[in-house]
């Protein structure tokens, strides 16, 4: 399997202005099953709908399962394709234990495609920042539990839904939970958009035997999403300002993306007959992104940062995040969390 360090990027056709139904046209997905975490609202729901249209059968995994069913219903107006509904909180470690539980049969896409941005500190039940705890650990644990369907699939595809406010900062190994440090929205986020990309370098080496590719994608400056509900203006100002932050308009000239356009890279990472085998790396804008100079300014939001696809950091991260996960007595870590030979 090519990994995140090969000299060879991945380009394509597509780009900044693509959308979802163009980069899947001509695709078939029938018979091939799907999950997308946050699926009900934003690039989570044109993902579903793009996948849908191809003629995958879509489960939108929500934490609000009454705004999950309207999407369901748009997607199958819009599709003639009808879409599940099944609750996910991310944050709880039973809902995630019981969503895996329940699902049967084989999986062939994952896309870990939910996430949150919180103004103040708050904690899960097990102490964790709320922030890490759902961007992270909840698709951690999610894609263990799922780890035997996705196998099953033969050439399942995890996509990790990362962000450009990666840049914002690596992971604090030594303080994740934030118990000696300063909270802050944008470290918060910002670290947890680099443990997604970390987790697609770790799943990709470690389950590629499996069958299983996985890769991280950024969607872009997108206005129209629901990331940003738990903000007040202010708030949003403060943490665009506070570049590099996930969504500043620097670097891609001034436009916004649609929903259509942000949700273009996950489905061709998902689908495009170009990434077969193909896992580890991180796109950006329908393309493999190179790795950003450490010394280019901060008001961009292109590249990919050199700590975010390291593999000693891939492998710590998932063994930290077993480490949190154990206490839980999670069936799926003790069949497919075991450490990997390091050698």
């Amino acid at each position: 399997m090519t990994n995140s360090t090969s000299p060879a990027l991945i380009h394509t056709q597509y780009g900044f202005d693509s959308t979802a139904a163009e980069v899947i046209e001509g695709i078939d997905l029938s018979g091939r099953r799907a999950i997308v975490t946050g699926g009900s609202s934003g690039i989570g729901m044109e993902t579903a709908r793009a996948l849908a249209s191809a003629g995958a059968e879509v489960t939108l995994a929500v934490r609000d399962t009454s705004a999950g069913r309207r999407a369901a219903a748009s997607i199958t107006a819009a599709t003639g394709k009808a879409a599940h509904v099944s609750r996910l909180d991310l944050a709880s470690q039973p809902s995630v234990a019981a969503f895996a539980a329940g699902w049967t049969g084989p999986l062939d896409l994952l896309i870990n495609n939910a996430g949150v941005i919180l103004p103040v500190l708050q904690r899960t039940p097990e102490r964790w920042e709320m922030t890490f705890a759902t961007n992270h650990l909840g698709h951690f644990a999610l894609a263990l539990g799922l780890h035997d369907a996705l196998a099953a699939a033969g050439g399942a595809r995890i996509v990790s839904v990362s962000s450009a406010g990666h840049h914002r900062s690596p992971v604090i190994f030594d303080d994740i939970n934030f118990i000696r440090r300063p909270y802050d929205p944008g470290l918060a986020y910002g670290q947890s958009k680099t443990a997604n990309v970390l987790f697609a370098v770790e799943a990709a080496r470690r389950w590629g035997s499996d069958g299983i590719t996985a890769n991280a994608v950024q969607p872009g400056p997108v206005a129209a999403t629901g990331l940003n509900r738990h903000l007040e203006p202010d708030a949003l100002a403060a943490l665009q300002a506070a570049a590099p932050y996930a969504e500043t308009l620097n670097g891609s000239q001034g436009r916004y993306k649609t929903t259509a356009q942000g949700a273009a890279t996950t489905v061709l990472v998902a689908t495009s007959p170009q990434l077969d085998g193909i896992g580890g790396r991180y796109f950006e804008d329908c393309n493999q992104a190179p790795v950003r100079d450490p010394g280019t300014p901060n008001n961009t939001i292109y590249g990919v940062a050199a700590y975010a696809i390291d593999p000693g950091n891939a492998n710590r991260l998932w063994d930290i995040s077993l480490q949190l996960l154990r206490s839980h007595d999670n069936h799926a870590i003790a069949q497919h969390g075991a450490p990997a030979d390091t050698s």
